[in-house]
């Protein structure tokens, strides 16, 4: 009999990204994206897009070497964040409470199988928009930024793993996410996986980590809802000489038009022109894409993804074999 399924995880609520190049970063995602600045304490900047309700769904943190600070998920309730604690700490990857940050309240903090840092909470801060930017469109939080090409809306991230299987089946079993589509090789393994709590194909997704590494980010991706803003910023993009590793193009996996850039701070960054499709059937059966039918989930148009995009993930590791291949 199927486990009654798990609605305490309500959605994504921010990411939080490393970068060794803070006023880059900054740059890139304020003035070509067009995100706002909420705060800027310490060594971090909190932003958010003009239709993003929070205080703020990205964190920038100046580090060493850029990569995944952590992902925050808010749950349905103050109670479903006791259930899911409970669950946490069972699996023996919680790391207990903190006493929140800018714009959330408590929070617990826990990690993947692999390592990625994550936490849940509750209580959050909603944006309070100052009388010049606020709008007679009343279900959008702020007026659209005459700045860059803005984006709209936080969509997904993407993480890098050891074993997708393991750190999916984290997600599924004890924080109720669905799994929507996913690529099994022939050998049974699974490459990718496309999660959601929500009608997304994704909020989350985990792929097979070329280089064997645990805990690295792919991407953060945020959502245009707008195709043709993905031409608007890749031109701009070839302007100011921010690299564009693919795209626009669409994937077969989630039917979205997609274009991947690099940020100054060396973080890959996804920008979705449209939402793909939604998923409302509550019984829905996941789609398994296989060898044999892969090339379409990849790229149902545009040119190839680069080798170094199933390689590249922050941050940058430089494995045995590779250095033993240098050598020779």
């Amino acid at each position: 009999m199927d486990k009654e399924p798990i609605f305490d995880v309500h959605q994504l609520a921010h990411v939080e990204i490393l970068t060794p190049n803070p006023e880059g970063t900054l740059w890139f995602f304020r003035d070509l994206l067009g995100m706002e600045v909420t705060k800027q304490e310490g060594q971090s900047v909190y932003m958010r897009a003009y239709e993003d309700w929070y205080h703020h769904t990205l964190k920038i943190t100046e580090a060493k070497k850029p990569g995944l600070g952590h992902v925050a998920w808010r749950t349905s309730s103050p109670q479903a964040l006791e259930r899911r604690v409970k669950a946490l700490e069972a699996t023996g990857l919680g790391q207990g409470w903190i006493d929140g940050d800018l714009g959330h309240g408590p929070a617990y903090r826990f990690t993947t199988p692999d390592g990625h840092p994550m936490e849940l909470l509750w209580e959050v801060e909603y944006y309070e928009p100052p009388e010049d930017k606020k709008t007679p469109l009343l279900n959008r939080p702020q007026k659209r930024p005459l700045r860059g090409v803005p984006v709209r809306r936080l969509d997904h991230v993407n993480l890098l793993a050891s074993d997708v299987t393991v750190n999916k089946n984290f997600m599924m079993e004890h924080l109720g996410f669905r799994l929507r589509e996913h690529i099994v090789m022939k050998d049974g393994t699974e490459a990718g996986a496309w999660i959601s709590v929500s009608p997304l194909v994704h909020e989350i997704a985990f792929m097979r980590d070329g280089k064997g590494a645990k805990g690295r980010l792919h991407h953060v991706c945020y959502w245009y809802g707008y195709p043709h803003d993905l031409n608007n910023i890749a031109d701009v993009f070839r302007e100011v000489g921010i690299k564009i590793e693919a795209g626009p193009g669409k994937h077969g996996i989630s039917q979205a038009m997609f274009m991947y850039v690099l940020e100054p701070g060396g973080n890959r960054v996804e920008l979705f022109g449209d939402p793909g499709y939604l998923i409302f059937d509550p019984a829905w059966k996941p789609i398994r894409w296989t060898e044999e039918t892969l090339e379409a989930g990849i790229i149902w148009y545009g040119s190839p993804l680069p080798a170094e995009f199933f390689l590249y993930g922050t941050p940058d590791v430089e494995l045995e074999a590779e250095k033993a291949a240098a050598a020779d």
